[in-house]
This record gives structure tokens, sequence and C-alpha cells, in this order.
């Protein structure tokens, strides 16, 4: 399929500490600490244009302080960056703390990538696009999420398909089920992990809850770690796709891997179980490194 993707989403410097055993409170633990640049809604962009995707578009708005930093950082990922700069916020800062399994809590500054605005947003944007995704980041306020339902809008105008990754089952707990549903209500694809599928369906199993939302969007993708992923449509699970075994070292950003990923396959022709393979394929390359970001951003 000709055409670009625009990712609509967070741009965030992430601050990965990485440490082995035990936290010690009120004293030191010895960490490999690292600043690298993150945000689902970059991270994604940039696993795109590494899966193949020649045309990758991210629109976020940052803080003056590091705008030019992850521009440069975006571009070098071969992603064309459309940040809009704020003045009175910083750009968003994520704490990611790694233990030695390779799971990840963040601590999160959402600073300036929840203020993007109706105003940042054009229809001139989809110019071009043959597919919009927005990172579920902005659904969690109400200024951003009325800008991705804006862009989401808009893009069913154009015939333009749309994709959203929930992207954070601690904020989907924080705005609840039914909210974050109605925001995302009209999308194409839905791209949860198995955590999100069940706080926004109330089931625990995954394929129940790949199930249950494919009901509601025509295209349902659920990532289960280092079990893969299950594809669902109409109601009903079609493929449960194996993920390579491999040593984790930070699992922060597999799902986006596996997003940008699916995206890019399935722009460029492949079925959803193709697609999804290519995704679990990315996810754990991932795994295997610090940060959220492909080994060439």
């Amino acid at each position: 399929m000709s055409g670009a993707l625009l990712v609509v989403g967070d741009v965030v410097t992430d601050v990965v500490a990485r440490f082995r055993g035990p936290l010690a409170p009120a004293t030191d633990t010895a960490a490999e600490i690292r600043t690298l640049p993150g945000g689902a809604g970059a991270n994604v962009a940039c696993w795109a244009a590494h899966g193949g995707c020649a045309d990758v578009r991210i629109l976020g708005r940052v803080g003056a302080d590091r705008a030019a930093w992850h521009e440069e950082r975006l571009r070098r990922a071969g992603v064309r960056p459309l940040l809009v700069r704020d003045a009175g916020a910083p750009t968003a800062t994520v704490v990611a703390l790694v233990d030695g399994n390779a799971e990840r809590t963040f601590l999160t500054d959402s600073g300036a990538a929840l203020r993007l605005a109706p105003g940042d947003w054009s229809p001139k944007l989809l110019d071009g696009v043959t597919h919009l995704h927005l990172s579920g980041y902005l659904f969690f306020a109400g200024t951003s999420r009325e800008t991705a339902r804006l862009a989401l809008a808009t893009a069913h105008e154009r015939g333009v398909p749309v994709s959203v990754d929930p992207a954070s089952a601690g904020f989907v707990r924080e705005l609840g089920a039914a909210p974050f549903l109605a925001a995302a209500e009209g999308a194409d694809l839905l791209l949860p992990n198995a955590d999100e599928a069940a706080l926004l369906t109330g089931l625990a199993a995954p394929e129940e809850a790949a199930a249950a939302l494919s009901g509601r969007f025509p295209l349902v993708v659920v990532t289960t770690g280092a079990a893969g992923a299950l594809v669902a449509e109409s109601g009903r699970i079609v493929a449960r796709v194996v993920a390579p075994v491999v040593r984790a070292v930070d699992s922060t950003g597999a799902g986006d891997a596996f997003t940008g990923a699916f995206l890019a396959a399935h722009l460029s022709g492949a079925g959803p179980v193709a697609a999804a393979e290519a995704g679990c394929r990315a996810g754990a390359t991932a795994v295997t490194a610090l940060g959220g970001r492909p080994p060439t951003g």
C-alpha cells in the first residue's frame, strides 16, 4: 500500500534505570542508568520505519527544552517529526525502573505530551496519508483526547483507516473502560496488551477479552508478552501467534515495537496474521536491549 503512516501521540524522554537486586530504601542501589528517546507514539513510529515503512510521520507536543534532540533522534530513525513546541511545559519524562527479570515500573510526568490541542491538528496533516495511528496516552487527558477524537473523525471523513493502542493499563484503570472505549469508538484496529484488554472488558482470559473487543472493533490484536499475540475478528479468535524465545533485558517498548512492525507489515499488504508475526519478531528484538527504540533509532 502506498502512502504515509501518521502517528499522533507522545514523544518522551526516558530515564531507564536497570537494577539487579532489590531496591534498598533510604540508601543507594547500584543501577545502569541511561537517558533515551521514548514515548509510545514515537516508539511506534520508529519501529514502523525500521520495519520498512518508507514515509512515517509523527505529530506530538514537546517542551522547548528537548525538542531539537527529539527531532534529531526521530530523523535518524527515519521518521519525519511534526513536533509542536510548548513554551509552557517541559517535554514529558518517564523514569523506567527495570528489575532483574526485565519487568519495568514507570514513573510518568506527562509534561507537554497531553497538552496536544485541537489547534495543533489540521486536516492537511492527512495529505498523502493512508493510515492514522493514535497513541492511547492521548486519551487520558481532556485536551489531548479531544484532539485525538478530532483526528479520528477527520480520518474517517477521508476514508483513512485508524488504529489505537491503549498504551497504559494504569491510565486505563484510572480513566475507566467506558470513557476510553467511547473515545476510541470508530477505530478500525485496536492493539491492547492482555492487561489492557482485561480492563477494557472485565474478562481476565486474553482469548475472551480479545473476542469481546472484536465485537466492537473490526480487528483486534492482543499482545500476550512472551506468549505472542491473539488476532480476533467478528467476535472470535482467528489466530494465535507465537513469539520468538529470547533472553529479555528490558521489556520497555516491547508493545510499541509490536505495533510499529505490525503497522509496517499491514501497510505493505500483509494480512493480520503475517503482520502479527512481524510484530512478535520486533517485540522479541526490543526486549534484548535497553530502551524502547529499534537498534538504529
